[in-house]
């Protein structure tokens, strides 16, 4: 089949190349426009629109779609499909409707669970047991259209957002091939989703990465693992009289209790009800590491007020 691919971020580049892999022909890439990244902020092409240059894959980076003429270019690739994979961008009606058989879109929820920008992290945040990876037909609603192809994907009690990304991202990448496969023979069938139990996983504001110790262990715990590793949340604390900033990369509930914020010991910090353990944090300018290097850099923090 002729497929349009839209997509931004390294989440996508599997799905694109199994797309390929499959022996489709992948006519235009859609991208987010290069952008300064790094120290020198020199504009840096996005994962995707990487991955397609080197699969010689011509790539386009409108800003958005209101210009008639990058409409008119999608239009004229004759696509018998768009797949979209975390691109970025919400699609008016007139690039939905352009492909023949219309617009995939690879979400990383159970739908109708997490329609919107973040599912993966607010899923973990929210302490669910079990997600999914689907595959929808786009309309002009977010995230509202009817479902195809879902695989399901238990949450362990201790995985991060990044884990789950991973696992997603392998996962998505062989659905969607799958799902083009049925789409080809015309045997891809679409459910519409329930009206009942919709949620909304609103995009993750820095304000929300700081913890609140006020909240229960476990509302903590899942807090943590899903803003780890990015952007990760984090705490506040004084060593040697000067206010430094942690970000939590991993934890673990643990037993204890005590004032809200206190060092028990070790890095386990009360919590407004049980406590919980920090096993991998990173210090502000500082790389990576476990509690028990943390502690060799700021002494015994037990009985100490962290924010």
């Amino acid at each position: 089949m002729k497929v349009v691919f839209m997509g931004t971020p390294d989440f996508a580049v599997p799905t694109l190349t199994e797309i390929v892999m499959r022996g489709h022909d992948v006519v235009a890439c859609y991208s987010q426009p290069p952008r300064p990244a790094g120290r020198g902020q020199a504009e840096r092409k996005s994962p995707v629109h990487a991955a397609a240059e080197e699969f010689g894959i011509p790539v386009f980076t409108p800003l958005n779609f209101r210009n008639a003429e990058d409409r008119e270019i999608f239009a004229s690739l004759d696509a018998d499909v768009a797949v979209v994979v975390a691109y970025g961008l919400l699609l008016p009606p007139a690039i939905l409707e352009a492909p023949a058989k219309g617009c995939l879109n690879l979400h990383g929820s159970l739908l109708p669970r997490w329609r919107g920008a973040a599912p993966i992290q607010r899923a973990i945040m929210a302490g669910d047991s079990r997600t999914a990876v689907s595959v929808m037909l786009m309309e002009k609603g977010l995230d509202t259209g009817p479902v195809s192809l879902l695989e399901e994907i238990p949450i362990g009690p201790d995985m991060t957002a990044g884990e789950l990304h991973d696992e997603m991202m392998r996962r998505g990448a062989d659905l969607m091939g799958r799902a083009l496969a049925a789409l080809e023979r015309d045997g891809l069938v679409f459910t519409p989703q329930r009206e009942d139990g919709v949620t909304y996983a609103k995009k993750i504001e820095k304000a929300e990465a700081r913890i609140d110790f006020s909240r229960t262990a476990q509302d903590v715990h899942n807090h943590i693992r899903g803003l780890s590793p990015f952007p990760g949340a984090w705490f506040s604390l004084e060593i040697s009289g000067k206010p430094v900033r942690v970000k939590v990369i991993r934890s673990s509930l643990a037993q204890g209790s005590g004032e809200p914020g206190t060092v028990l010991n070790g890095l386990t910090i009360a919590c407004g009800e049980g406590a919980v353990s920090f096993k991998t944090v990173q210090r502000e300018g500082k790389g990576a590491m476990d509690a028990e290097a943390f502690l060799r850099g700021s002494g015994d923090l037990a009985g100490t007020q962290v924010s």
